[in-house]
């Protein structure tokens, strides 16, 4: 079997569970779902970053599973931490921009670069986690599911439409220090998929047509750090020699492979959200 074929028939499989879970699961069940997934991906980040001893692994997977039950015990009513460390994530996103320009950064496989590498998993995983929670729960809109698919769906269109633009007539590269696949042609191609995405969910997102030239804002600035989300993880993988983070998803890789994106889209979309007052 071809591996865009194999590609295709994962995500085809994996694509109903996720829409089922996010659409009809209450968010005190999905959250630890996700925590679970986002701690599995930070252990292939682990790897990423250079821990290659199994304890020391385990032992940073468990300081951020207690980071989450911290954040959870000493949320109240308005999840106010969860708010706060979404706009960390946010800002942290812009850093990670600069990281990527200065491409050699941390790339020795030191023990201070290893630090600052699973300090970056961690900004990455939690405040996604935190977005998510804040934007599916009730606590804001009678309809947070679909604003947590409407989110989930910008990196699934982009990532869709960026592959098959790309597989099609991909020729000027976007970053080929960094990943020598993607290109500007499949970058249009996402912001194609977007746009259409976000036209279609006007209405069932409860949004006046009025109010579509800030859905396709926010719709097109989440799609751009989408964009930087998996090109940081590409370059984790360029620091460490890595192909992907694992071998767990048949065409796919390994979780991170698939999350890279979201860890940058749910802090930016839900924070955007808030601004836009969507």
């Amino acid at each position: 079997m071809s591996s865009r074929r194999t590609r295709i028939i994962a995500a085809l499989l994996m694509a109903p569970v996720a829409i089922a879970g996010v659409y009809y699961l209450p968010t005190d069940y999905l959250a630890p779902i996700v925590a679970a997934i986002l701690l599995m991906g930070l252990w292939e980040w682990s790897a990423l970053a250079g821990l290659t001893e199994q304890i020391p692994r385990a032992l940073y997977i468990a300081g951020n599973a207690l980071m989450m039950l911290a954040l959870t015990w000493g949320s109240g009513p308005g999840l106010l931490p969860f708010k706060l460390i979404s706009f960390i994530g946010a800002l942290w996103w812009l850093v990670v921009m600069l990281w990527l320009w200065k491409f050699e950064f941390a790339k020795a496989d030191t023990s201070i670069n290893r630090s600052i590498k699973l300090l970056a998993g961690s900004l990455s995983v939690i405040p996604a986690w935190c977005a998510l929670a804040w934007l599916h729960s009730k606590v804001d809109s009678s309809i947070g599911p679909r604003w947590a698919l409407f989110a989930l769906a910008i990196a699934w269109a982009a990532d869709s439409g960026a592959y098959f633009a790309g597989v099609r007539y991909g020729k000027t590269k976007l970053a080929p220090r960094i990943s020598p696949g993607k290109s500007w042609e499949g970058v249009i191609g996402g912001v194609a998929a977007i746009l259409l995405l976000a036209v279609v969910a006007i209405p069932w997102l409860g949004l006046l047509w009025s109010e579509l030239p800030e859905l396709l804002l926010l719709t097109v600035i989440t799609m751009i750090f989408s964009v930087i989300g998996d090109l940081f993880e590409s370059l984790m993988k360029r620091h460490s020699g890595f192909k992907d983070s694992s071998s767990l998803i048949p065409g796919h890789g390994g979780l991170m492979d698939r999350l890279d994106s979201l860890l940058a889209v749910l802090p930016i979309f839900v924070i955007g959200k808030s601004w836009l007052d969507l």
